[in-house]
Order: structure tokens, then sequence, then C-alpha cells
């Protein structure tokens, strides 16, 4: 079968697949269904004449399960479909529950990391922000959706996973054979500065992470900080639930998010007095590309409320919540249901979120969300590694120099 003729079918069965999914759904009819079910009608006559006509008999069957994946996968990153064999090895790899210790979504079609934790699997085999992980297991990561490559890259403690991932300024992927092991969280590390400047770095969002806040921040004063710098760099995972929490520990008035979706009610989350830790010391939040999920809701709460400024590189943009739904066949759809909105009503998952005060990453060759997702990372001659000096702390410490506490 010719390129073309593959892409046609292709085509038509996504079409019919998603009228099949929408029904399924319950998704009501639009003003416009009438011309939609119309123009139905003669993508199946298309579809009709290419099953009797052409040379060979397509496989339908294996086409319109790849149609379903590019359905699914063309809403966002986070919802997928996975056949009655995937689904079935999801569910297996998933109970296992040990992992590489890196946050990953999609982004030029392949796997993306976004974060990872220190101490893991992928940091110990020196995988970072802004890799691309081209192949799992000798598969493309490109014919995968989401959550066949959160299932493979789960599994039994002490079990190996084979990548190829492809780091900017490498001019052949790396093969990397990475043990899967039980990730311990890292604790909020803190410190004290100059100026009386404390310091908290936060890795990631486990629950109790805000709770943890609020005793580095209460040890800080005692310390003597009158002003602090929140990092939140390379912090992509969690639960959004720590986000808004820890927004809550600086804000004791305004809209922390909000969530909302087509059929999930609007719920807000509005900062508590009674939760606030620190309201009166002046604050700077770091970010960059990899902060993602519950930091970007804290970043963004505390920027739009007018509570601190934000130092950084735009952040990831992740923040939304899945429904999985069994179907009849033992396939199942993971579908985005809502999304985490900033209290100015930008859809962090869709925006992110951009500091008010940009200073670009030290490790410029992050992979922006924002470049054309249809063509892979350009390979580059590897540049040695140089001791660069931490822009971004400095930018926020100078931020805070020229600021005074408030009474």
């Amino acid at each position: 079968m010719s390129k073309s003729t593959k892409l046609i079918v292709l085509g038509l069965s996504f079409l019919i697949a998603s009228f099949v999914i929408a029904g399924g759904l319950g998704v009501k009819a639009k003003t416009n269904d009438e011309g939609s079910y119309r123009q139905l009608g003669v993508y199946s006559e298309v579809l009709s004449r290419i099953r009797t006509e052409y040379v060979e008999e397509p496989n339908i069957p294996a086409v319109t399960n790849g149609a379903l994946h590019g359905l699914l996968e063309s809403l966002d990153a986070n919802s997928s479909y996975l056949d009655a064999t995937e689904y079935k090895d999801y569910k297996q790899r998933k109970e296992g529950k040990a992992g590489i210790g890196a946050a990953v979504s999609k982004r030029y079609g392949y796997a993306a990391v976004i974060s990872v934790i220190p101490g893991g699997p992928a940091d110990k085999a020196d995988i970072s922000s802004g890799d691309i992980i081209e192949a799992i297991e000798g598969r493309s990561t490109r014919e995968m959706s989401l959550a066949e490559i959160d299932g493979l890259l789960s599994g039994q403690p002490g079990s190996v996973v084979n990548l190829s991932v492809v780091r900017p300024r490498r001019v052949e992927p790396a093969k990397l054979a990475l043990t899967r092991a039980l990730v311990s969280d890292p604790p909020v590390s803190d410190k004290m500065m100059e100026d009386g400047i404390g310091y908290i770095k936060v890795d990631d969002f486990p629950k109790g992470r805000a709770q943890e806040i609020a005793g580095k921040l209460k040890a800080l004063q005692k310390e003597g900080a009158k002003k602090i710098v929140l990092d939140l760099r390379n912090s992509g995972n969690g639960e959004e639930d720590e986000g808004v929490a820890t927004a809550n520990l600086f804000l004791n008035h305004g809209t922390i998010t909000y969530l909302q979706g087509q059929k999930y009610p609007k719920q807000i989350f509005s900062a508590d007095p009674q939760k606030a830790v620190v309201t009166n010391l002046p604050l700077v939040v770091l970010v960059n590309r990899g902060t993602a999920g519950p930091a970007e809701v804290v970043a963004a709460a505390i920027m739009e409320n007018a509570r601190g400024d934000v130092v950084g590189d735009k952040t990831f943009g992740s923040g939304s919540i899945q429904k999985l739904i069994d179907m009849p066949d033992g396939a199942a759809l993971i579908l985005s249901v809502a999304k985490y909105y900033s209290p100015s009503g930008k859809a962090i998952q869709d925006t992110a979120v951009t500091p008010n005060i940009l200073v670009a990453d030290a490790n410029e060759d992050f992979i922006s969300p924002d470049e054309d997702e249809n063509e892979p990372p350009a390979e580059q001659p590897e540049k040695p590694k140089t001791n660069q000096p931490d822009d971004q702390l400095n930018k926020a410490i100078q931020v805070l120099k020229g600021q005074a506490t408030k009474a």
C-alpha cells in the first residue's frame, strides 16, 4: 500500500472512530452535526471504495486501532487509548510501582523528560530535563500513548528497562539500561543565605509536602530569615493538592487556582488565612522549563496575587485531571476531564507560567514546548560541560536585596 493511500485510510478510520467514540461517551449533537454526518457519509463511501477496489485489501482493524490512538493523543498529551493488550500490560506494570524517577510527558510526538528526581535511576544515568526518550525496549515512543510510556517505564523493583535517549548536542542517541527502583521523594532542603535570605528547594510534591515546607519556613524565621527564595526549578511531579496547600502558606487571601471541565463543576481553591505561615516576608519563586504541575500552581498563585516575584524561564505547562474509562472489549480510555487554571483564568496546561522576571536557563538546550512539535529536536555536537553561574538564583537574590520587609 502506498504512503498516500495509507494516510487516506488512516484519516477515514480516524473520522469513523471519532463518531463511534463520541456516541459511546454520550457526547450530544452540536449545531453543525448535520453537516458532520453528511461528510461522514462521503468518507464512508470513499473508505468502502478503498476496501473493495484497492489493489490489495487494507488491514482496516489495524488502521482503526492506530486511528483511535491518534484521536486520543490529539486531544492532549495526557489523554490515551489503550487496546485490550496494552491495557492489561499497563495494569500489570503499574502494580510494580518501581520506576526510573522521572516525570515524563510528550513533546515532538516523543516521550520528553520534564524533570528528574535526584538520586533516582534516571539521575544516576545522567538523564536530565529536556532529554527525549526516543525508544523504549526498541519501540519508538512516537507510536505510544503517554499511558503506555508510563506503563513501560514502571515495573518491578530491580527489573531493567532499555532506553534510547536523545540528548541535546549529542550526535547519536544514548543507549541506556536503567534498573527500576522504588524512588524516595527527596526531602525539602533549606539554608540561610546572605542578607537574611532563607532558601528552600522543593524537588516534587508528594503527600505531606506542604506541611514539610511549612516547618522549614518556621525554622528559617527562627534563624533570622527576613526574605524567602522558593526554588521550584525542575520540580515536575506530585499532587496538585499539595501545590494548592503550599501556595496557601504564603497567601492569606485571594484565589489560588480553580478546576473546570466540560462536565466537571468549577471548583475554586481560595486561600485560607488560618493556614498561612509567611505573608509579610518578601518572596521570590524560581522556576524553569522543568517546573510543572503542582509547582506551576504555586508559581501562578504567587505571581497573580502579587504576593511575590517569579524569576526564571517559562514553565513546562501541565495541570489536568484524568478519568479512566473501561471499554467493553477490554480496552480503556484515559481522558482529561478538567484543567487547573491560574487566578486570572489561564489554563496552566495550555499556557504554562511565564515569570514576571525572565532569566534564561543555564541549560539553554532544554527543548521548548513552544517550538514546532512536528519536527524532532536538532542534534548538534556536544559542548563540554562548564561550571556556569546560577544566573536565576543570583537574580532572585538581587531582587530581594532591593525589597524591604513588610511591617
